[in-house]
């Protein structure tokens, strides 16, 4: 039998799980369809558990680029999220709304509706924010539980001070009215346990009659009656199933799989499609375009005199952050990615910062994600968080089982070189300051000061890696390589939307989860005004 609902979402991550929850809680019937299993490995709930998850061989997509020059002819590894949640149960749960003038460009290209002021409510909507800010920008209550970093190795508290002793000034909320400065983290957690999109907006909808979530189903292709999407084919295990929708389909698959999805289902660029034999309902030539993503590139220095992660995660002192966090809910265990992180800008005359230096008391391996170094260390990335390179996704086979092909461009555009440049040397500054210097045997890497632009690329060419935030590939606006209109649905055809970190037209000044699950807030909200 064919399955019917009046909403199909495609997609159960940082934005589908948003979408799912709330249109049910209205009487609008839903089936959320994902590739992934149900959220049931204990290492999606404890913080310190993503670093086996990076590479897991179930829970994770493990999409890798292609080969670029810039990457040094490597290909990235860029883990997302294949399981309830999505890439919100597997990544280091950092809570960064971006800044202002992100959302105020968007809108000055034509996406009304999505100024700073417009999205600002759908932020307050779903948070919970258990530290103190200002009642303007920050609210209590809501289903996403965000918390400031309480268990801080006292390396932290040193980046802290030698950024303050380089010049930067401290920011006690860089989600509030001011993002510049330097500032402690706050995360996506809830307590001891991370706070996923599954165990916070989908948890709230158990139990709800009109929700029915379909894991291990993935999608095949869209299916449409002319021009109006009507229902979705997936698969699970080696059958195929249908399921209709009475009103509308939302695709949430993220900045990869939405796009790839929409191309196998005919709607993409024509002669692309017709090149790979798929029936073109819709020439859309933005589809799988404008991929923007953060690249970085890591200081590292080894340690002396202080405690870091790589000495507890791998020895004898990780038992008593063991039971610390049994008993307590503290310790190391709590731990996410990022400690703290400086907001600044690359030069100087720039509206907002164009630069997020983010640290973490310890060092890990380029070649395996989540790998922590034998050695002691701590670890500045380098990221310019408003790249102008894009790149693509692109279907290269009409087998849904065959994945995207993923070309970044990282450094396609020279200007995205000279901001990172500017970046490395503001962060071997701040190392340089007293308050680190005292716990620094030496800079690992890069090793040496970094001068000139030509310096700059061959270090990200040996060393530049993805922190994973990919957006913009089914990009929002009003122009002929938008994908979705302002209101998210789909250009060209009827009963089909995309609601995800795909229709971002480039990426958010900082982590792309938050924004993410603004969006499905926003989608939702969009949704149920327009029925």
């Amino acid at each position: 039998m064919v399955k019917k609902a009046d909403y199909v979402v495609i997609g159960a991550g940082s934005a589908g799980c948003v979408v799912a929850s709330r249109l049910t809680e209205t009487n609008a019937t839903v089936v959320l369809l994902e590739a992934g299993p149900k959220d049931l490995n204990p290492m999606i709930h404890i913080p310190a558990g993503l670093r086996s998850l990076q590479h897991h061989p179930v829970l994770n997509w493990n999409y890798e680029t292609e080969p670029e020059e810039m990457t040094g002819g490597r290909r990235v590894y860029w883990p997302r999220g294949k399981v309830l949640g999505g890439s919100s149960s597997i990544n280091g749960m950092l809570y960064v709304r971006g800044n202002a003038l992100d959302y105020n460009t968007w809108a000055q290209q034509g996406c009304r509706g999505w100024s700073f002021d417009d999205v600002l409510p759908y932020f307050k909507k779903s948070e919970d924010f258990r530290g103190d800010g200002e009642d303007e920008f920050r609210s209590k209550g809501g289903l996403l539980a965000v918390e400031p970093y309480r268990t801080i190795l006292p390396l932290t508290h040193k980046f802290v001070e030698a950024s303050e002793q380089a010049g930067y000034e401290f920011n006690k909320d860089y989600n509030g009215r001011f993002q510049e400065g330097v500032a402690y983290s706050q995360n996506t957690r809830d307590h001891r346990f991370r706070a996923s999109t599954a165990q916070t907006f989908l948890k709230a909808a158990k139990g709800r009659k009109n929700l029915e979530v379909i894991t291990e189903a993935y999608v095949t292709k869209l299916i449409f009656n002319e021009k109006r999407c009507v229902g979705v084919a997936y698969r699970i295990g080696n059958k195929d199933f249908e399921v209709r929708a009475n009103k509308e389909v939302i695709c949430s698959g993220g900045a990869i799989n939405s796009p790839h999805i929409l191309q196998l289902s005919g709607i993409g660029p024509a002669d692309h499609l017709q090149d790979l034999g798929i029936g073109v309902v819709h020439d859309s030539p933005g589809v799988g375009a404008n991929l923007n993503d953060h690249f970085v590139v890591r200081i590292v220095h080894k340690v002396k005199g202080a405690i870091t992660l790589n000495q507890i995660a791998d020895s004898i002192r990780v038992v008593p952050e063991v039971l610390k966090y049994a008993i307590s809910g503290n310790g190391a265990l709590t731990f996410g990615v990022t400690t703290a992180m400086v907001f600044c800008n690359s030069r100087e005359g720039l509206a907002a910062p164009d630069l997020q230096l983010l640290f973490a008391p310890a060092s890990s391996s380029i070649k395996v994600v989540g790998k922590l170094d034998e050695d002691p260390g701590m670890t500045l990335s380098i990221c310019p968080v408003r790249p102008q390179s894009r790149g693509t996704v692109m279907a290269e086979s009409p087998d849904p089982m065959e994945k995207a092909k993923i070309r970044p461009n990282y450094f396609g555009v020279e200007d995205d070189i000279h901001v990172m440049l500017s970046g490395v040397k503001q962060g071997q500054k701040i190392f340089a300051q007293p308050a680190l210097q005292e716990y620094s045997i030496g800079e690992a890497v890069p090793g040496k000061p970094m001068e000139t632009a030509e310096e700059c690329v061959e270090f990200a060419k040996q060393r530049g890696v993805t922190i994973y935030h990919p957006v913009g590939t089914c990009k929002m606006g009003t122009d002929v390589m938008s994908v979705v209109d302002p209101r998210l649905k789909v250009i060209g055809v009827e009963g089909l939307r995309v609601i995800d970190a795909s229709i971002m037209p480039g990426v958010t000044t900082g982590n792309t989860n938050a924004p993410s699950i603004m969006i499905g807030e926003k989608g939702a909200a969009m949704i149920l005004e327009d029925n």
